[in-house]
């Protein structure tokens, strides 16, 4: 007679924007989630109309809503670490912080969300400036690419590790995804306030991918909520979206949608 024990997977709370395309966002976040045998809490940040070509408009949602379902949540369930995706304004920046702040012992992945794959802006006045000053700061680790690295550091020349020094100030640890440039060997950068180094490189994929970025932060935030050390968490993190990229499907006219789930997962 089949038996069960009822017990449950780490727990990652996840705020975020919604992508009707199932490429990026809350989509993304759960699937990843889901792959590192953890159980994802979707907490809806923005709403947005997008599809893999590109973001053509989006909402963000009132804070009460949003501290509402994050404090339902946060109430019932045992969560072992926090994933922040789009905010999208700068009043959704204070509201994630009134959250972290009541939890400040959980890991807390931040993925400065500032523009969508295909270029779209995803953030309304000065969000970058406060994602910086206020948000960084409480971030076990936050996961921009190179031209949101940029934006963040107000440097828009700067190399990763011109954009690090300046971050670094503001954050524990820092991962610079270089998807962005054009070697055939991307180099993923992670940096600590401790001045040490790691880089991951991996091989460059044709095309261009929509979500990975959420992939990535979901996937780390994952690793970390396993209870897995953060160096070796980026690097399982990396290892596993790139694999969802070389598996990647093009359900649309634009970008690739990583394949975060594999083929058995329900069989």
């Amino acid at each position: 007679m089949s038996h069960n024990n009822y017990t449950s997977r780490p727990i990652v709370l996840c705020l975020s924007g919604h992508d009707p395309s199932g490429g990026a966002g809350i989509q993304a976040d759960i699937e990843a989630i889901l792959a590192q045998n953890c159980h994802a809490a979707p907490t809806i940040t923005a709403l947005t109309v997008q599809n893999t070509v590109d973001v053509i408009d989006f909402k963000v949602l009132d804070r009460e809503w949003v501290l509402a379902q994050a404090n339902a949540v946060l109430k019932d369930m045992s969560v072992s670490a926090i994933k922040l995706g789009m905010l999208g304004n700068m009043e959704m920046v204070d509201t994630i912080i009134e959250i972290v702040k009541e939890n400040p012992n959980l890991p807390l992945v931040c993925d400065p969300v500032l523009r969508a794959g295909g270029g779209g802006a995803l953030g309304k006045g000065d969000i970058a400036y406060a994602i910086r000053e206020k948000l960084l700061p409480l971030a076990t680790i936050a996961t921009p690419n190179l031209p949101e690295a940029r934006i963040l550091a107000e440097l828009p020349e700067g190399s990763a590790d011109e954009c690090a020094e300046k971050l670094l100030s503001y954050c524990k640890h820092l991962l610079i995804k270089g998807g962005h440039e054009s070697d055939p060997i991307i180099s993923n950068r992670l940096y600590n306030q401790q001045g040490e180094r790691h880089i991951f490189t991996c091989e460059r994929l044709p095309g261009n991918f929509h979500g990975s970025g959420c992939t990535l932060a979901s996937a780390l935030s994952g690793r970390l909520a396993l209870g897995e050390e953060l160096v070796s968490a980026v690097e399982t993190a990396l290892s596993y979206t790139w694999r969802t990229l070389r598996d990647a499907e093009s359900p649309g006219h634009g970008q690739y949608i990583p394949r975060r789930l594999p083929l058995d997962f329900c069989s």
